[in-house]
């Protein structure tokens, strides 16, 4: 976890040909963070060699800084790419040395396979973008290939394509500041809260139908009564539709169950509980929907590897200074 008196810097290393998309993840969702009123990361993108950068599609790319930038950097990114062939070993050295040193090394989509040659995946669980995850495990034998949004094993983390670079980087704000500072960023970038690692990365991605079915609605009712023991019937019953259909739209929608979804929401709703007040677990965990501090402390050791005590005592600065989380249930 960064040290609060110290901006964390992230270094954003292109390979080319970049993937645009995937370049501008870092910026926006690290870029969005603030922590007691100020940025909480310091983002850099650089490359081999400063200048335009060969990218995919039809934007030109130009990167001013270079290599160096790594050795400086607490995380190093390297962003996905179409770079499967050889890296420039300057690349892989620069990543050898930054992991040595103890920076936190992730990958987004293709990225892995950067990461790999460099020897940083050996023993290790990885994920890529799920067209090429095959290609990964037969080129690296030594990496354990899952398919998943998200894998982090130990200081390296990596993701699969596209929107779970999203997920990743909202994890990785997550981990070392917290699911207030993770869901204000993703609020304010105006993307869904990070989904947990394990879902398949090749579900729909969120979106609203244009026919008028979409379940936003009922999910943002939901959200207010997460202390209710919400059913599916319920929910089913606000949507104006039958407990089949609801399954259905919610998976094309939201890409969970509504059951998993509700799960999610309850344990994010408790996270920011535990960070921003000091009410006792037991009352966080009715405020939350899970009865029991018992529940609550189950669900949240499967989900995050901690209890809800030492989840508090590593995330709750803003509990003591008093601020209260808004919105809601009361």
């Amino acid at each position: 976890m960064p040290s609060p008196a110290l901006t964390h810097r992230i270094a954003v290393l292109a390979v080319p040909p970049v993937t645009t998309f995937d370049l501008s993840i870092p910026d926006i969702v690290f870029g969005s963070a603030e922590s007691a009123g100020k940025p909480a990361y310091e983002v850099t993108v650089c490359t081999t060699e400063p200048g335009p950068v060969a990218a995919t599609g039809s934007l030109q790319v130009v990167v001013p800084h270079g290599l160096d930038v790594l050795a400086r950097a607490d995380t190093v990114i390297v962003t996905g790419s179409g770079a499967r062939a050889e890296a420039d070993s300057r690349v892989l050295a620069a990543l050898r040395a930054a992991a040595d040193r103890g920076a936190r090394v992730a990958s987004l989509c293709t990225g892995a396979f950067v990461l790999a040659q460099a020897g940083l995946l050996d023993g290790r669980s990885a994920t890529t973008y799920w067209v090429q995850a095959g290609a990964l495990g037969h080129r690296f034998p030594a990496v354990r290939v899952e398919r998943a949004l998200f894998v982090e094993d130990g200081p390296v983390l990596t993701s699969a394509g596209l929107t779970a670079g999203i997920d990743l980087c909202l994890h990785m704000v997550r981990s070392d500041h917290g699911a207030a500072v993770a869901n204000a960023v993703a609020r304010l970038a105006v993307i869904s809260a990070a989904r947990d690692g394990g879902q398949a990365p090749y579900l729909p991605a969120p979106v609203s139908a244009a026919d008028g079915t979409s379940l936003a609605a009922t999910r943002a009712w939901a959200q207010q009564r997460l202390h209710e023991p919400l059913t599916l019937a319920a929910l089913a019953a606000h949507a104006g539709v039958s407990v089949r259909t609801l399954n259905r739209r919610f998976l094309a929608e939201a890409g969970t169950t509504p059951l998993q979804w509700l799960l999610s929401q309850r344990v994010e709703w408790a996270r920011e509980l535990l960070e921003t007040t000091d009410q006792p677990v037991d009352l966080v965990a009715d405020r939350a929907g899970f009865g029991t501090a018992d529940s609550l402390r189950r669900h949240l050791l499967q989900r995050v590897g901690m209890t809800p005590r030492a989840y508090r005592a590593r995330f709750a600065l803003s509990a003591r200074v008093g601020r209260r989380p808004a919105g809601r249930t009361p």
